[in-house]
């Protein structure tokens, strides 16, 4: 299970470092894609498994779901390694898909990794807390 949220920069060759845990847990190598959100984009970190597990919820769909989930979450997916020094080569094309700039933020997000460009993803939060957190707490009964 991934948790935590950590500020990293992204370096000039297009890198990241992810922190040991999460690296740990995703294995020698994983896939890096295109996130779920459609109105703020981030891009998503997921283990060999998970992707594959991503991949056969997909085929299960309707010819016309899965279509449009295949062009949006498997034709930009990309297997990766980390370097010696923990970081992760993000394709140009992610990169420019998310808008990721030099300051990111990287959440352990339960069964994947998100890696946000952090200006974007202080506009989400704050549209999340004003429209749809104290609904999700009160599903909860919190």
């Amino acid at each position: 299970m991934f948790t935590g949220m950590l500020f990293q920069s992204l370096d000039t060759k297009g890198r990241v470092v992810l922190p040991q845990k999460f690296r740990d847990e995703l294995g020698e190598s994983f896939f890096v894609t295109s996130g779920f959100n459609k109105d703020y984009r981030c891009i998503q970190i997921l283990s060999c498994e998970q992707f594959d597990r991503l991949r056969t919820q997909i085929r299960e769909l309707p010819a016309d779901k899965a279509l449009q989930l295949q062009y949006v979450l498997i034709s930009p997916a990309t297997e990766v390694s980390p370097n010696s020094q923990g970081r992760v080569q993000i394709p140009q094309a992610l990169r420019d898909f998310a808008g990721l700039s030099k300051e990111l933020v990287v959440l352990g997000m339960d069964t994947r990794v998100e890696v946000w460009d952090k200006e974007t993803y202080d506009k989400f939060m704050n549209k999340q807390m004003q429209e749809s957190f104290a609904d999700a707490l009160e599903l909860l009964r919190l």
